[in-house]
């Protein structure tokens, strides 16, 4: 069957189908000829078990044992209790701080953090986790990265056209002409680089902190 029929079958997007493909937990066969993807009902079976399982925010890594046999379905459960397990102290721990923060009346400004700052320390000391926002803000750093390089190149555009405008109402010498229309683009590409070299460590930090949980 195809990808639209699965789909609707085991309610998943054809994204997410493709991406569990492309992580290995899925290899549905190809049709000769044009090699289109051709899913059956072990496909749909597999699918139904990968969506339970990541319903249950099980790692990808820990299905992909259990599919390929090298985690019976209890050794990963119970793997996955004990990560749940933590996160529920963890937040057990952070409620409780919560609580303690609210009983404290009056603005933010009036709270001297460091007495709780120097509590969640002790506590990580002891294997609580809290959020990482060192980790966590660097999506935000993506989103800004992707917004500068836009303006950045947009201008760089303006520019370029304002320089051809130019140049074809009032003629300069050649290379003048040259030099000018060609170093925004030169910039335009340098931060494009940029931007691709900034964004594939954001995305390193992310898998590896995803890959830790």
């Amino acid at each position: 069957m195809r990808i639209k029929e699965v789909e609707a079958r085991v309610g998943l997007s054809a994204k997410n189908i493709r991406f569990y493909e492309k992580e290995g937990l899925l290899a549905p066969r190809r049709q000769a000829g044009n090699g289109y993807r051709d899913y059956d009902d072990a496909d749909l079976e597999s699918l139904r078990r990968i969506k339970l399982l990541r319903k249950l925010d099980v790692p990808l890594e820990e299905i992909r044992a259990m599919l390929t046999g090298a985690l019976t379905l209890d050794e990963g459960m119970r793997r996955h209790l004990v990560v749940l397990e933590g996160r529920r102290k963890n937040l057990d721990n952070a409620r409780r701080l919560c609580a303690e923060l609210a009983g404290r009346p009056g603005p933010l400004a009036g709270l001297d953090p460091e007495a709780a700052l120097e509590e969640m320390a002790r506590l990580e000391q002891e294997g609580v986790r809290f959020i990482d926002v060192q980790k966590t803000d660097r999506k935000k750093k993506a989103h800004g990265a992707w917004l500068s390089a836009l303006v950045f190149v947009a201008l760089m555009a303006m520019m370029e056209g304002l320089m051809v405008w130019a140049v074809t109402t009032d003629p300069v010498p050649l290379p003048v002409a040259l030099l000018l229309a060609g170093w925004p683009a030169v910039l335009a590409v340098g931060a494009l680089l940029a931007l691709r070299q900034r964004l594939k460590e954001i995305r390193k930090g992310e898998e590896d902190a995803y890959r830790n949980y």
